[in-house]
């Protein structure tokens, strides 16, 4: 966390967030949420529908938190002169097999986390947990079912099911992803520019989503 998110956190502590209005849905899917014919996020993730509207993720996973992972200054140059904003990397999750990486730029800090959470809830994903390690096989969704891995520009990140008790072996980064998404324990291996905090978090993202993209999840492990 570098001084702006510091600075960003002084002079927000302590004050209210002013209430938001009630929500209106513009998408049939938000409509269905809030008629309370779709009950289960699962069920859009069935449907294979993109995710529009942030209020229903709030709406069928209440208990969502999300966390800054970077804000980092970024410069585009014009015809005129050069335009600087802040990038905030955000990812968000229920610690229930639910994750969602998401990114935002605004020329203010605050702004800026806020597009990224919404970003970040549009892209939620299912994680699906299970024991995958030879030294457990204790049938609980404590870690992985396989071995995962994937790679984002410079930054490849490989996911190894650990036994009950080893918890998360992993940097910073990788930690707050697989966190938020539920993992207790897991061994991580990565390669690369790995200081990178944006491709490592996208790595570890992109390699979870892979079991939401799953449909036979012994084939996989066979695979592997």
């Amino acid at each position: 966390m570098n001084n702006d998110r510091r600075n960003y956190e002084r002079r927000n502590f302590g004050r209210e967030e002013e209430p938001l209005p009630p929500w209106e849905p513009k998408t049939r899917m938000g409509q269905q949420v809030k008629a309370g014919q779709i009950t289960a996020i699962e069920q859009i993730f069935a449907s294979g529908k993109p995710i529009k509207e942030t209020e229903i993720v709030d709406t069928l996973i209440p208990g969502i938190e999300d966390k800054v992972l970077e804000i980092a200054s970024v410069q585009r140059m014009t015809k005129n002169n050069r335009k600087q904003k802040y990038r905030a990397t955000v990812v968000v999750g229920d610690r229930n097999g639910h994750i969602g990486i998401g990114v935002g730029k605004d020329v203010e800090v605050k702004p800026a986390i806020d597009t990224g959470i919404r970003d970040a809830k549009k892209h939620m994903i299912s994680v699906y947990l299970g024991c995958g390690s030879q030294e457990c096989n204790c049938n609980t969704q404590h870690s992985l079912p396989l071995r995962l891995s994937a790679k984002c520009g410079s930054a490849h990140i490989i996911l190894k099911p650990a036994p009950k008790g080893v918890g998360i072996v992993a940097s910073d980064t990788v930690r707050s992803v697989l966190e938020l998404a539920g993992v207790k324990d897991v061994w991580t291996f990565s390669r690369g520019r790995t200081r990178d905090i944006y491709n490592m978090a996208l790595a570890t993202y992109l390699a979870l989503s892979q079991l939401y993209e799953l449909k036979n999840i012994d084939a996989l492990r066979k695979k592997s």
